[in-house]
């Protein structure tokens, strides 16, 4: 009996001394490793230890169920090896961290470095870090549990409730929530997808911030820029260095872009360009304004608009002022321009600067007000109180003149012929032209032009001028040059004005032989002119005429103008003006010329001078 107490001693103690049972110490107070003073770590639990012999230094081995503590930080896994002496420990399988009760990180092995200042884990393989608003999954994260900053190296996946980010590297600040993820990166969300090489973003107020080329994209479009920010939450962005939004409508370009994807405001600043596809049209200015639901933009700074024709014609309209609105309209499709303060238009075929302008798409009208100036084909000069233009293929086509109309035409012989009326119809014609030899000659002949006068009637008078040139080109056709190569182009010309009210008219009449035969004068209640290669050809006149003709001879001074006359085109804006690349010339001031009276004026001259003087 006493040896076999003996024997159960024995076996006891050596076990006691070469694998003592952890279950054993499990049953009393937590126990400390000698890690240094104020840096210990406090061991739980462990199914077994085993000290290991190591030269210098005091490691041991924790298998199964390990749990340790850390100034705070909970340690799970299988097997952990602790060096006590360099104060490291190294985890293996189901490797848990549990900080507080916001951080968590499982790995399937962790390096754990606690010396002085320095508290680092190191977690690889299958990593997952998880706060109350967010979850990182990766193969590789280093957190320094000083700072609070976790760094993975590796390709990163992080999810909150609204967003999954993903990026090649990357860091997480713990304490400020703060993200940063650097290349490859990618947020998604139900309101988008944003791509850039790098990103900050905050996952408590869900904020995106990015210094690098970035591309978001949802269903109303796409988003790209250099540097800025973005809710994901409000889906609110602010853009800097060149910020462009597209839709499948429109394209915003600026220096600096704010747009809210929620109300569809936009607000662009620094060279702006905004580009309306479908209506094939482009503002620019050094601000826009645009909100996408009514359909408005507003610019101001440098505004120009340009509508480009339609397949038929591809003539581009430039138009320019200090404050240029641009209104959608969803239902017909088509968009209005009201420019406002300082306007200028420019077209291959037509001039104009005014007070304020409105552009509508839907039918191709233009409307001036405020005593606006018109001038096609460096031919003609329209005024008036107030005009409206009608485009056809986007050409001029009809101009109407309300109030103080003022139309002068310019013919070969660099004459200027005037009408005058309290309303004024201008039509127009565009045609094309050929610059080969055949053409020339047909133009050269057609130049003749044959002037007669006849009565129509009592209380209708007219004065007609007829010619009839085709007739002398047949004839003359066999003898006519023919070219083999020729160019064609566009040319919009005069063709038929029409005066009602207060008709007053000066025309230079030429014979076939395109000299001149006189300047007729004329007033009468209405009047219908036709132009014929802008020269007067056949004219009416209506509601009892009072017109004379002067011979050359004694056509002098004011005679040759009517009250009001000024030719300003000198004026006439160019392309480079109406782009803001070259500053329009101001408005000349009316100049009263002397009156050069001979003593040949004829009575109805001497009447029209008189009312020019009054």
């Amino acid at each position: 009996m006493i040896r076999l107490f003996v024997r159960l001693l024995v076996l006891t103690l050596g076990l006691s001394l070469f694998a003592p049972s952890i279950k054993m110490l499990a049953q009393v107070a937590p126990t400390s490793s000698p890690a240094g003073a104020g840096d210990k770590v406090e061991l739980f639990h462990a199914d077994s230890l085993v000290v290991l012999n190591v030269p210098g230094q005091v490691v041991r081995k924790l298998h199964n169920n390990v749990r340790l503590r850390h100034k705070g930080v909970l340690m799970y896994c299988n097997l952990a090896i602790q060096n006590v002496t360099e104060n490291k420990i190294e985890a293996y399988g189901n490797v848990r961290l549990i900080q507080g009760d916001t951080i968590s990180v499982k790995g399937d092995t962790m390096f754990y470095n606690y010396q002085g200042s320095t508290r680092q884990a190191n977690m690889r393989g299958h990593v997952t870090m998880r706060d109350r608003k967010m979850t990182l999954t990766t193969a590789q994260l280093d957190y320094n549990m000083m700072s609070g900053v976790a760094h993975y190296p590796t390709p990163g996946r992080i999810v909150d409730k609204e967003n999954t980010l993903t990026s090649r590297e990357g860091d997480y600040d713990t304490r400020s929530k703060l993200f940063t993820f650097r290349q490859n990166v990618r947020l998604v969300n139900t309101k988008g997808t944003l791509t850039a090489d790098s990103l900050l973003y905050n996952s408590t107020s869900r904020m995106a911030t990015f210094k690098g080329p970035t591309r978001i994209t949802n269903k109303d479009g796409v988003l790209t820029a250099i540097a800025g920010q973005y809710n994901t939450t409000t889906g609110i962005s602010n853009f800097e260095r060149r910020a462009t939004v597209e839709t499948p409508k429109y394209r915003l370009t600026g220096d600096s872009l704010y747009y809210d994807n929620a109300t569809e405001l936009g607000i662009a600043k620094g060279k702006v360009v905004m580009v309306a596809k479908d209506h094939k049209a482009v503002i620019l200015g050094d601000h826009v304004r645009y909100n996408g639901k009514i359909g408005i933009s507003r610019v101001t700074g440098h505004a120009v608009a340009k509508s480009v024709g339609n397949e038929a014609s591809k003539d581009t309209l430039f138009l320019r002022a200090d404050t240029l609105f641009s209104f959608d309209n969803k239902l017909t499709n088509t968009r209005r321009f009201l420019a406002n303060k300082n306007v200028f238009v420019y077209k291959s075929d037509l001039q104009s600067k005014c007070d304020s302008l409105i552009y509508d798409t839907a039918d191709s009208t233009i409307y001036f007000y405020k005593k606006p100036v018109v001038w096609s084909q460096n031919k003609y000069q329209m005024e008036a109180d107030s005009m409206r233009a009608l485009l056809k293929n986007n050409k001029i086509n009809t101009l109407f003149l309300k109030t103080k109309s003022f139309v002068i035409s310019l013919d070969t012989l660099k004459n200027f012929n005037q009408i005058k009326g309290r309303t004024v119809t201008a039509y127009f014609t565009t045609k094309l032209v050929s610059t080969d030899t055949l053409t020339e000659a047909i133009e050269t002949t057609k130049t003749a032009q044959k002037t007669t006068t006849k009565a129509t009637g009592p209380g209708n008078n007219s004065a007609l001028a007829t010619n009839d040139p085709l007739k002398r080109v047949v004839e003359k056709k066999s003898t006519l040059p023919t070219s083999k190569t020729a160019t064609l182009q566009e040319q919009t010309t005069l063709e038929r004005v029409i005066v009602d009210g207060n008709g007053q008219s000066i025309y230079y009449a030429l014979n076939e032989q395109n000299k001149m035969i006189g300047l007729n004068h004329v007033e009468c209640s209405k009047m219908n002119i036709e132009f014929n290669d802008n020269k007067v050809g056949r004219i009416r006149f209506y509601g009892h005429p009072d017109s004379q003709l002067i011979p050359p001879k004694e056509i002098t001074g004011e005679v040759q103008e009517l009250d009001g006359f000024r030719w300003r085109e000198a004026e006439k804006p160019t392309k480079n003006q109406v782009l803001w690349l070259e500053t329009p010339p101001k408005e000349q001031p009316a100049v009263k010329k002397p009156l050069k009276n001979n003593g040949q004026i004829k009575p109805l001259a001497q009447k029209l001078v008189q009312k020019a003087n009054n």
